[in-house]
């Protein structure tokens, strides 16, 4: 059946997406443009379109976005999708609830899906969506299966002041859409929000703070837009340094701790096995699934929040035991002789196999991948799929008996990991950036790449920064890390990493990166505006060094 998920009316042009987007990183948040230089449709506005596709990909900052372009006037007429979505349903959600600006998402059987898909132009209304004709009744979510507790009926009704109203409010909103029948609690929650995205995310937290609002329980931070203590002796402008340092502190306000990273499973305290958490950031929630055990949604930038002041959270998704289950095995023909490059690209590709179910990748049992190895394999995963969590047989905790009973195999072969490679490597041989840190480095890292350019010099032309949490630049300081790496000229920035860098502590003069990480080699090229380089740890120091990228595919590929 034909559902509203969010109720509104519209008209427009039809867009069609043969694949998900990411908002974050995929669309000019001042003009709706899409910029994910990946994406078929690149180049395309999606201002006042009938946006259909599947569903979302990547950041769970999309909902911020999304809430930009429906403030300043370029949002689409409407979103319609396919299969389950969150990301963009809750910006369209706040910017109806919150500021006054309706944007109807619907959710529509494949045939029907397909039907519009094919428009030119449509019409949505209150009870029907029709196309050249051609109409469809649409019916609204049910809202009686939800069983709520006494606590959460009591904040419903403003027991607990205005903020927690709202936020239980759009939980339970939520979890109609998602189908769930009752609310969980949450343990922790991680804040993805605090990127300074587009004034949108400001106005916001600070609409969420003047009403009062806390968080009960726990509550860490993403990597902010700047560094909190020294953007303006950076150079930083005010216009931008200030904002974006009021988002960061409106959350503190709200009691959330300032911990300013982008990979909180690195932290001491990190999520154990079994865990029910409350986390936004698509790295750190594919992480902590996969890696970790624990069991979070890849929540929205703005329910991240909600849940925080609640401690609740929509019964639903991989909170469930069946839903964590593989719907498709990936096999992987494993090269001799691999580096840590393989892990990026093998995220990156599997999820591009699996865009909207999870995976189990097999054919890696022998080998044994480093917590890094892991953290980039699901940063660059959660790039080219909408799915929470993967599996890797041998090597995560639930990989073990997790494949569905309609799961499908396909296959991932040298060949096409010698694509990706190339398709990361398009730009110049000249670099004059090398990018590290994306996720946040972790302090064997930051050992590892001293080990690697120590007693060396970083070429002249070519800057090498590196983005790291406030704890990692604490231990790295202790252990003499900083000194060693500043004395061959590498830059150790906290705080920001590098999906919410701007100049000029991105060189404004760079015209060509270089990193190790396989998000940052998708997301570079739209939200820096750069050529792209990408390699293995130890060839990104090469590169720092010479200022020179290797012209041919690594050993292992070629």
């Amino acid at each position: 059946m034909a559902q509203i998920i969010v109720s509104a009316e519209a008209q427009g042009l039809v867009l069609a997406f043969s694949e998900g987007l990411s908002f974050w990183g995929g669309v000019d948040a001042a003009t709706g443009e899409v910029i994910d230089a990946h994406h078929p449709l690149c180049g395309q506005s999606l201002a006042g379109k009938i946006v259909v596709m599947p569903t979302s990909r990547g950041s769970c900052t999309g909902s911020g976005v999304l809430l930009e372009l429906a403030l300043n006037g370029h949002a689409p007429a409407a979103l319609v999708f396919r299969e389950h979505e969150d990301i963009l349903t809750l910006g369209a959600l706040i910017a109806g609830k919150m500021f006054d600006v309706p944007l109807p998402v619907l959710r529509l059987p494949a045939a029907e899906y397909e039907t519009l898909a094919a428009a030119e132009t449509a019409q949505i209304t209150a009870t029907h969506l029709t196309a050249h004709g051609w109409s469809v009744p649409l019916a609204p979510l049910p809202t009686d299966r939800l069983t709520l507790s006494e606590a959460d009926r009591a904040m419903l009704d403003g027991a607990d002041g205005k903020a927690a109203q709202l936020a239980m409010e759009v939980i339970t909103a939520m979890a109609a859409g998602q189908g769930a029948d009752t609310l969980t609690d949450v343990t922790r929650a991680h804040i993805d929000g605090c990127i300074y995205a587009s004034p949108a995310n400001l106005r916001f937290a600070r609409a969420m703070a003047d009403m009062g609002g806390q968080v009960q329980v726990p509550t860490t931070m993403n990597a902010i837009s700047v560094d909190h203590a020294h953007w303006r002796t950076q150079g930083v402008p005010p216009d931008f340094g200030l904002p974006a340092q009021r988002l960061a502190d409106a959350y503190v306000e709200m009691g959330a701790r300032p911990s300013f990273t982008c990979a909180p499973y690195l932290l001491e305290d990190a999520p154990s096995l079994g865990e029910s958490i409350g986390w936004s950031e698509s790295n750190a929630v594919i992480y902590a699934n996969s890696v970790l055990g624990a069991r979070t949604v890849k929540h929205p930038d703005f329910l991240d929040l909600f849940i925080a002041l609640t401690g609740r959270a929509p019964l639903s998704g991989v909170y469930l035991d069946a839903d964590r289950a593989a719907r498709r095995v990936i096999h992987v023909d494993l090269p001799d002789g691999h580096d840590d490059a393989l892990w990026p690209l093998l995220g990156w590709l599997a999820g591009r196999l699996a865009p909207d179910r999870i995976p189990l990748l097999t054919g890696l049992e022998d080998t044994v991948p480093s917590d890094d190895d892991l953290k980039a394999l699901c940063a660059a995963f959660g790039t080219t799929s909408a799915a929470p969590m993967l599996h890797v047989a041998g090597v995560t905790p639930e990989a073990g008996g997790a494949v569905a009973a309609d799961a499908d195999t396909v296959r991932i072969t040298g060949s096409d990991l010698a694509e990706a490679w190339q398709q990361f490597n398009t730009g110049a041989a000249d670099v004059d950036l090398v990018a590290f840190g994306s996720p946040h480095f972790s302090l064997a890292e930051s050992r590892a790449l001293t080990a690697l350019i120590e007693g060396r010099q970083r070429h002249p032309g070519t800057a090498v920064i590196v983005t790291v949490g406030q704890h990692v630049l604490t231990a790295a300081r202790d252990e003499g890390i900083i000194d060693r790496l500043e004395a061959a000229g590498v830059q150790v920035v906290p705080d920001i990493c590098w999906c919410s860098i701007s100049e000029p502590v991105f060189p404004p003069s760079a015209k060509v990166l270089m990193t190790n990480s396989g998000k940052y080699a998708h997301y570079a090229p739209g939200l820096s505006g750069r050529q792209v380089r990408f390699g293995s740890l130890a060839d990104c120091v090469e590169t720092a060094i010479s200022g020179q990228a290797r012209a041919t595919l690594p050993d292992w590929l070629s």
